[in-house]
């Protein structure tokens, strides 16, 4: 199979959610007046919270609005304290934007790609102006031909509503030449899944599939991929 297209999710697959959440989330507390003792016990209720939520809107059982707008003030209510949830989620926001830092090797990957021909798309689902800021702040946006953000869509993934809008909007974009790469089961899979579109999962850490999203390949590392894209 010969792959033209190829869709990218950014966080856990090109970009390091994990260092960018930590350091946007320091400066956020620091700011709300967490005291620096009590920052990691703050980021521990928070983190697991926050994985819950964004798979409650995978499942549509919540919005976007919603998350956005509530997650820090349920944050800040566990530890018995009432403040502006729409307030201090503009200010991670901010902070989260600035963040451009790349899982080990995205980089020299990416130009790979390029190299062998392929057309490479941002497919993320998240905040708009969140995710252009880190890959602006990134050194792998020229990579990109394209980038699909959810917000900018107007659907998310795992919905077909996502792929049929970047199926729309690329030349010549085949369900059978495209591929979807990403580290969720839950949106990038069962994405690929609902579209009639192949699919990575990029499963470094040797999680188990317990979903009924059914990857094409799945790999630990970007040489795997590299190796399914020269078949």
């Amino acid at each position: 199979m010969t792959y033209t297209h190829l869709l990218f999710d950014l966080d856990h697959t090109l970009l390091d959610f994990d260092r960018a959440e930590d350091l946007a989330l320091t400066y956020l507390l620091e700011e709300a007046g967490v005291a620096s003792r009590d920052l990691k016990v703050y980021k521990d209720h928070y983190i697991p919270m926050n994985r819950s939520m964004w798979e409650d809107l995978n499942h549509g059982l919540i919005t976007k609005p919603e998350l956005l707008r509530t997650r820090f003030s349920r944050l800040f209510e566990h530890f018995g304290q009432e403040v502006d949830g729409s307030h201090l989620a503009g200010r991670y926001q901010h902070f989260l934007s600035q963040q451009g830092q790349e899982l080990p090797q995205a980089h020299a990957f990416l130009s790979n790609v390029k190299d062998r021909g392929h057309m490479i798309y941002a497919a993320t689902n998240g905040v708009s102006y969140i995710q252009r800021g880190r890959l602006q702040a990134s050194s792998i946006l020229p990579f990109f031909d394209d980038i699909f953000i959810s917000d900018e869509v107007g659907a998310h993934k795992p919905s077909t509503d996502f792929f049929e809008k970047i199926s729309d909007q690329v030349n010549d974009f085949h369900s059978d030449s495209a591929l979807m790469i990403g580290d969720s089961l839950t949106a990038d899979i069962q994405g690929g899944n609902n579209a009639g579109i192949d699919s990575i999962w990029f499963n470094p850490n040797g999680l188990v599939n317990e979903t009924p999203a059914v990857p094409t390949y799945q790999v630990k590392n970007y040489q795997e991929i590299l190796t399914i894209l020269s078949k």
